[in-house]
């Protein structure tokens, strides 16, 4: 007997922490008394989907994605959400999940606030105010993201900087404006002159190092301020920093705002804007350096920028790292990897480690062939699968039974042919025996879940070890499925990061120098 599965569908923004009454445990509370007045509570098995901190105005959720893919799959019933803002503020997204695709797979969807049930608008879709309210929905959130951009623009125009953090060089004044910061800010200046002269992006890293000049993220933790993991930079710069620091206008008292937009409302994906579009203030702050400076230096770096450029593919591309610094290591003439992170500093323990493509590549599958081969003698367990099923079966035989007696009950007490207390004392009976029943079924469920869950395992255990045993050499269909990382140390020592750890372990191995 298949449960009837509701899913009770809660979502919190940030600006709903405000509101006591949308807040989780009041959204759960309301949710579960209405999934009780329901015909199929005593039979339903209740799943909670709970977004926490994510917008309604698009879908990139990760429960209501999950919520979604389990409709799809036909193991949702039922679904209930406080009101239609909880569920989406997308008027067209939400109306077609509630018009089309609930419909498609037989979901009933319910709006508490809303007093909304697909169950009674059978072939409608639910009247003009539900499509009003999807509206309403919609046009709150772009109401409130234009009025945020508008005052977020107004104090900019004001020299008011919004951002938490100021670009290197530059610090928040008492009055929240950018002042120089007199601290890093002649290393900027250093970075400009050096770049006037003619050095390049590489050199200046290495003058930078030489002098023992804290990265900006180094920087920023020793003033407290700890938003960057700074523990693989060991003082290194790297030259993409100093070539953002070099093209950044900021530095010349230029503020420009709107260089990228969001590609829909809510979402967090943005793109950039043509140059034409962005807005740019002049004499938004205190320069660090001059214009012609600026120009200077601009003019002189070295960018290698090739028109159409082609991305180099290998079959470890993106999976090489380094040991020490954990850095991703780069291809050079496409047969050495080596760290280029630590090329500027001889003192780091990564610095010089290298090795050949070719002979990485023959090491990882040896490897994996190896890693393989315990693991050819996996037991299915099919028979403690089938067995677990038919127990369950008989549990929910069971439950059924006890459900139909207690309707008999019912109906013979309707009928007259039993007396109140009668009834009253058996049904009592048959409640006791309906939890207990109950409560076996649960714990059975989940044990029969998590078996099957280690019987699939299992099973695509031995699929990729089949794999393995037909290939005679590395390929990349293996490396995407296999491999997270390889790491490179020194001494010719590799370790994989294994993307399956079911039975794969982090493992060592050497290749001979």
């Amino acid at each position: 007997m298949r449960n009837y599965v509701i899913a009770l569908y809660i979502r919190l923004s940030v600006e709903d922490f405000k509101t006591e009454s949308l807040s989780i445990p009041n959204q759960k509370l309301i949710l579960r008394e209405k999934a009780m007045s329901l015909p199929e509570w005593d039979n339903s098995e209740i799943l909670e989907f709970i977004d926490n901190g994510h917008t309604g105005t698009n879908f990139e959720r990760p429960a209501v994605q999950e919520l979604l893919t389990m409709v799809q799959a036909g193991k949702i019933n039922c679904i209930i959400v406080k009101d239609l803002s909880r569920f989406g503020r997308n008027s067209i997204e939400t109306g077609y999940f509630i018009e089309r695709v609930f419909p498609l797979y037989h979901t009933r969807f319910i709006s508490v606030s809303d007093d909304f049930d697909t169950a009674n608008f059978k072939g409608d879709t639910g009247g003009i105010d539900i499509a009003f309210k999807y509206l309403i929905s919609e046009c709150y959130s772009r109401d409130m993201s234009m009025k945020t951009k508008s005052a977020k623009y107004a104090k900019m125009r004001r020299g008011e900087y919004q951002s938490v953090i100021c670009p290197y060089g530059y610090r928040k004044s008492a009055d929240g404006r950018m002042e120089p910061d007199e601290d890093v800010a002649p290393n900027v200046q250093m970075i400009f002159q050096w770049a006037s002269e003619g050095n390049t992006a590489a050199e200046i890293t290495r003058r930078l190092y030489a002098m023992n000049i804290p990265t900006p993220g180094e920087y920023r933790k020793l003033k407290g301020k700890d938003y960057y993991n700074v523990s693989r930079t060991n003082g290194v710069w790297s030259t993409s920093t100093v070539l953002r620091i070099l093209e950044d206008q900021r530095y010349i008292g230029t503020y420009v705002i709107g260089k990228r937009k969001v590609k829909e409302i809510g979402s967090r994906h943005t793109q950039l804007k043509d140059e034409s579009e962005w807005f740019k203030i002049p004499n938004h702050h205190p320069a660090i350096v001059s214009v012609d400076l600026f120009e200077k230096a601009n003019a002189s770096i070295k960018r290698f920028s090739l028109l159409n450029k082609k991305p180099r593919d290998y079959l470890l591309r993106g999976k090489v790292f380094c040991g020490c610094c954990d850095h991703a290591m780069s291809l050079r003439n496409g047969a050495w990897f080596y760290c280029r992170h630590s090329e500027v500093a001889e003192t780091l323990p990564c610095h010089g480690v290298r090795i050949k493509m070719a002979d990485l590549e023959q090491v990882v599958f040896e490897t994996i062939r190896a890693q393989m081969c315990p693991a050819l003698g996996i037991d299915s367990n099919k028979d403690k699968l089938d067995l677990q099923t038919v127990q369950q079966a008989e549990h929910e035989e069971k439950l059924r039974s006890i459900q139909d007696s207690k309707r008999h009950l019912y109906e013979q007490y309707a009928l007259g042919e039993i007396d109140l207390e009668t009834y009253r004392t058996r049904k009592a009976v048959y409640d006791t025996e309906l939890v207990q029943a109950k409560n076996v079924h649960a714990v059975i469920t989940a044990q029969t879940k998590q078996i099957k869950s280690d019987y699939e395992i299992k099973l695509k255990q031995q699929e990729i070890v089949q794999e393995v045993g037909n290939a005679n050499i590395l390929t990349k269909a293996l490396i995407d499925r296999l491999i997270n990382k390889v790491y490179v140390f020194p001494g010719d020592r590799i370790e994989i990061e294994y993307a399956t750890q079911d039975f794969l372990e982090t493992k060592e191995s050497e290749k001979s120098s």
